[in-house]
């Protein structure tokens, strides 16, 4: 794959020490070391290894990655693996995607109290889900889902909504027969909303309560004044597609470096779809310290889990009511595909394009051996 244009790592390699120095009173570690990771993936500074071509005598040396996960180069093998181990999870069925999206209006508690807001909008996502699907009035069934967080707009404002992808249908109450449903978009989404800014803001009045986060009293009024943003795709198709669908959501991060045009040292332009004016593509143009702000405000607390399961699809019973959901749609379990035993493309000879084979690991020390100049 060729270089992009512009990356992060050259924003930051350019203006990070200034963004940091100037940013000091709210910028975290954790922020600090997502900033730092980035600066240095694949690059001398994190040691590599020596490469050899399967067809040629061409030797190179390939720097290693950073491997965190907000690194927009750091995705790709991640994500592989990520998705050939729920290959095993996907039943023959249509599945739908729903969105949840929190109020602007909470944005501000969400910067102070992130991993707080966060596990709430899990919490009240899954509650809501689980009630809504299991009323007979709907669908009368206990479903299983996988949740995602995403908490960027395309213009890197702070904009938190999971992304939640559901088989179609559940087991009903007693676990005798599959439920099929009813609906072309699964659920009724203005119950959905509805049931979702209740259940959110109950649980925000009790983290009020038990002293564990401080808001103004108006804020709960203004929560309350307008439905809640849930939005509802119709069904899609096979397991292969699911798996490409859900490919484009488990592992993003704020920004892709594909979307970056252009970096002059100052400021940097990128893409960005207005969703708001019927998905067109626009540029935008923002200093670096303020595209660096915008980023920073994307960055996890260390160890909060993004990707999340509920209903039948929880780690504690995944494996038996993934069989028992089978035997009730009468279908054997999904084959193993290239996903799951294929190893990952080994990059190409830049001379005559074979793979290149990974060779022994070497520290930096080595490297400056090796390559003086890389020191």
């Amino acid at each position: 794959m060729n270089r992009p244009a512009v990356e992060v790592a050259d924003i930051l390699r350019v203006q990070g020490d200034c963004f940091r120095e100037q940013n000091r009173a709210w910028l975290g570690y954790q922020q600090l070391n997502v900033l730092r990771a980035i600066t240095s993936c694949r690059t001398a500074a994190l040691g590599g290894h020596l490469d050899s071509c399967s067809r040629c005598d061409l030797q190179a040396i390939s720097y290693n990655s950073c491997r965190n996960r907000h690194c927009p180069k750091c995705q790709a093998q991640a994500r592989q693996r990520w998705l050939a181990r729920r290959e095993q999870d996907l039943l023959p069925v249509p599945y739908f995607h729903v969105v949840f999206t929190l109020p602007h209006a909470l944005n501000p508690l969400c910067q102070r109290h992130p991993r707080l807001l966060y596990d709430l909008l899990f919490r009240a996502t899954s509650e809501t889900m689980l009630e809504v699907a299991a009323d007979r009035r709907h669908l009368g069934a206990r479903i299983g889902f996988l949740s995602i967080l995403h908490t960027w707009g395309q213009n890197l404002r702070l904009h938190p909504h999971l992304h939640c992808v559901i088989p179609a249908g559940g087991f009903d109450p007693d676990y005798s027969r599959w439920v099929h449903p009813r609906y072309a978009f699964f659920l009724p989404v203005k119950v959905l909303s509805r049931v979702f800014r209740g259940k959110f803001i109950a649980l925000l009045q009790q983290a009020l309560r038990k002293r564990r986060i401080d808001y103004p009293s108006t804020l709960v009024r203004t929560l309350l004044k307008d439905d809640w943003v849930v939005y509802a795709k119709p069904a899609f198709g096979d397991p292969v597609r699911v798996l490409r669908y859900l490919g484009r959501y488990t592992h993003r991060v704020a920004i892709s470096n594909q979307r970056l045009l252009s970096f002059d040292g100052h400021y940097v332009r990128f893409r960005w779809k207005d969703y708001a004016h019927g998905n067109k593509q626009r540029i935008m143009t923002l200093t670096a310290s303020e595209f660096l702000r915008r980023f920073c405000q994307h960055v996890l607390p260390m160890g909060f889990v993004r990707i999340r399961h509920f209903g039948y699809l929880a780690n504690a019973h995944r494996k038996a009511l993934l069989t028992l959901a089978r035997k009730l749609l009468a279908c054997l379990p999904p084959a193993t595909s290239h996903l799951t035993n294929s190893p990952q493309a080994a990059w190409r000879c830049p001379r005559c394009g074979a793979n290149m084979n990974i060779g022994p690991n070497l520290t930096v020390q080595q490297l400056a051996f090796r390559c003086p100049d890389t020191s």
